[in-house]
């Protein structure tokens, strides 16, 4: 249910969340799911400290973007750049080392800092001839970090690159097809390249994957095209009762303790 309702209804979202852990406080995925709601709601603080209690419990470090955009979120940028160098970003996820570029970026600016806040995303992804789930992000990013500058024609290119990508992966609904995006001049000798403003046009076919060495249907890369495909938990709320729950804490589930086992009659069949 949380699932569900993040995006429509943040809030009850967030109490199926608090119900779901009053229950199930030990499993990594439910405390994962408190502190994205937490963090849906603007609660900073909550959604840090379920979030480095996700990351005991599993020993994982995929929400580390969404820990430095909370430290952030408390107006603690200094704090959110140790956290982001505290990890080797090699041993990330790709699309994980993209989105923990943009946070550092924005706590770069955060502090003033607009030319290192274009370095933080200037990453090997920053690669405007292929769309993946995160490239619109990260263009959209970099053209935000070169209005600060004042590179105004420079963001425009990038802004338009954010639009094309995403209205490429829109397209693409969910197949697992390599999204190339090719630049060149307004007259193109090809019929079957699509003209777009500015230049940029998009081929989006079996044969460019083929060309381009990309992988197959079976081997697409993390987070290539597939931006529908959500991991979902099943967490039944019982209770509507808000409870937030210190760091270390352990939650007990309180439900009825004095019911005593029934006990199989004669005529019943046991099943080990």
């Amino acid at each position: 249910m949380a699932a569900r309702l993040i995006e429509e209804d943040p809030q009850l979202a967030h109490r199926h969340a608090l119900s779901a852990a009053r229950r199930a406080g030990r499993i990594g995925v439910v405390r994962e799911t408190l502190a994205i709601t937490a963090y849906a709601i603007e609660d900073y603080a909550l959604a840090l400290r379920e979030l480095r209690t996700y990351r005991r419990i599993t020993g994982r470090d995929d929400e580390l973007p969404m820990m430095v955009d909370s430290e952030r979120g408390l107006e603690r940028p200094e704090k959110a750049l140790e956290l982001g160098r505290s990890v080797e970003r090699s041993t990330l996820p790709v699309p994980v080392q993209v989105e923990l570029a943009i946070a550092m970026s924005g706590a770069r600016l955060d502090l003033g800092q607009a030319e290192d806040a274009l370095i933080e995303l200037q990453i090997p992804q920053l690669e405007p001839t292929k769309a993946y789930s995160y490239s619109p992000a990260l263009f959209a990013s970099y053209a935000t970090v070169l209005e600060e500058l004042g590179r105004t024609e420079e963001a425009e290119t990038w802004w338009a690159r954010a639009d094309l990508a995403a209205d490429a992966l829109e397209d693409a609904d969910g197949d697992d097809e390599v999204i190339e995006v090719i630049e060149e001049d307004i007259h193109t000798e090809s019929e079957d390249v699509t003209a777009f403003p500015a230049g940029a046009n998009i081929e989006s076919d079996n044969d460019s994957a083929e060309e381009t060495g990309a992988p197959d249907d079976g081997d697409a890369q993390p987070g290539e095209v597939d931006v529908d495909e959500v991991e979902e938990s099943e967490i039944h709320m019982d209770s509507e009762d808000d409870t937030v729950f210190p760091d270390n804490d352990v939650i007990v589930d309180t439900t009825e303790q004095g019911e005593s086992d029934t006990t199989a009659t004669d005529d019943e069949e046991r099943v080990d």
